[in-house]
C-alpha cells in the first residue's frame, strides 16, 4: 500500500514553553527537525499535548506555520483543528490548508455530549475545506465516542481518511475494519502499540517518541510487521513509560521524560501543574533505565 501522507509515526508534539510560559517557536522548529533527523514520519502539532486549548489564536496558526517550514521534503505535518465548534475548527482546518498541511486532525464538537447527527454535521462543516480529515476519538476527554458504526457512517461519506483510535481498545481496530473496511486506523494511545499495530494499525499519533524516538519508531516498525520476537522486549521495557500516555498527567510525564533525554520540555501552563515527587521521580528513573539500555 502507497504511503499517504498520515501513514506511520506521526509525533504529537509537546511545545516548549519558556519559564515564563511563552512559546518558543525555534525550540519548536529544531525539535520538528531533530524528530524527522531520528526517523518519524512526521508530527501532529496543537493536538492534546501540545496543549491547544491554552494557546492564543496567533499561537496556534505560528505553531503550524513554524512545524511546516521546519518540515523536510515528504516529513507530515498534520495540525489539530480541534475546537468547541464546527466552525473554530473550520477556521482552523483553512489555516492549516493555506500554510501546506496535506491532512488534519479533528476531534469532534467538545463543547458538550453531542449526539450522532450534531457530529456528522461537525464533519460535513470541516470536510467543505478539502483537506483530508483523521478523526481523532478521544471519548475519555471528550465524553463523544466516535464508534465503529459511527466512523463507518464519517467513512461512507466521505467525510474523513483515518481515525486516531484513542480508547485503548485493541478490539475496535478488528470492528473497524469490518464495517469501514479502507478506513485507515492509527494507534492513538502510547501502551497498545503492539497490540493495534498486529492488529492492522497503518500509522501511530505518538507520545513518547518526543523523548525515545529511535526506539520508539523500531517498536512501532516492529508492530505493524508482525515482528513479534524484535517488538515484544521493546514494548515491554518502554511499557512503563508508555503507559503514562493514557493517564490525566501526559503532557508533564512527557515533557519530563524529554528533559531527562536531553531534549527541552520544560513547563506546562496551567491549568496542568507541576507533577507530583513521587510521579515525577518515577518518570525520571524509567527514562533513565531506557536510556541506560540503549533506547533513545
Amino acid at each position: 500500500m502507497a504511503r499517504q501522507a498520515w501513514h506511520g509515526v506521526l509525533v504529537a508534539t509537546a511545545l516548549p514553553m519558556r519559564a515564563d510560559l511563552s512559546v518558543d517557536l525555534d525550540v519548536y522548529g529544531e525539535h520538528v527537525r531533530w524528530l524527522a533527523e531520528q526517523g518519524c514520519d512526521g508530527v501532529a502539532p496543537n493536538g492534546s499535548l501540545g496543549e491547544y486549548q491554552t494557546l492564543s489564536d496567533d499561537e496556534r496558526a505560528a505553531v503550524v506555520r513554524t512545524a511546516i517550514d521546519a518540515a523536510p521534503e515528504g516529513f507530515t505535518v498534520m495540525p489539530g483543528v480541534g475546537a468547541y465548534g464546527a466552525l473554530q475548527s473550520r477556521r482552523w482546518a483553512e489555516q492549516a490548508a493555506e500554510s501546506g498541511a496535506p491532512v488534519v486532525m479533528l476531534l469532534p464538537p467538545n463543547s458538550y455530549r453531542a449526539d450522532e447527527e450534531t457530529v456528522v454535521a461537525h464533519y460535513r462543516t470541516v470536510a467543505e475545506v478539502g483537506v483530508p480529515i483523521l478523526a481523532y476519538n478521544n471519548p475519555i476527554d471528550t465524553k463523544v465516542d466516535l464508534t465503529p458504526r459511527l466512523l463507518a457512517r464519517l467513512f461512507h461519506e466521505g467525510l474523513i481518511v483515518a481515525v486516531k483510535e484513542f480508547t485503548g481498545d485493541p478490539r475496535r481496530a478488528y470492528e473497524i475494519a469490518e464495517l469501514a473496511p479502507g478506513l485507515d486506523v492509527l494507534i492513538g494511545s502510547d501502551d497498545v502499540v503492539l497490540e493495534v499495530g498486529l492488529a492492522g494499525a497503518v500509522g501511530w499519533v505518538a507520545g513518547f517518541t518526543n523523548s525515545l524516538p529511535r526506539s520508539t519508531v523500531e517498536l512501532y516498525r516492529a508492530s505493524v510487521a508482525g515482528d513479534v520476537a524484535t517488538a515484544l522486549p521493546l514494548y515491554r521495557a518502554l511499557h512503563p513509560l508508555l503507559r503514562w500516555d493514557a493517564r490525566t498527567e501526559f503532557v508533564q510525564a512527557i515533557k519530563l521524560s524529554m528533559d531527562v533525554a536531553g531534549r527541552y520540555g520544560g513547563p506546562c501552563r496551567p491549568p496542568r501543574s507541576p507533577l507530583a515527587a513521587g510521579i515525577a521521580d518515577e518518570i525520571r528513573a524509567h527514562t533513565e533505565k531506557a536510556l541506560a539500555d540503549g533506547m533513545g
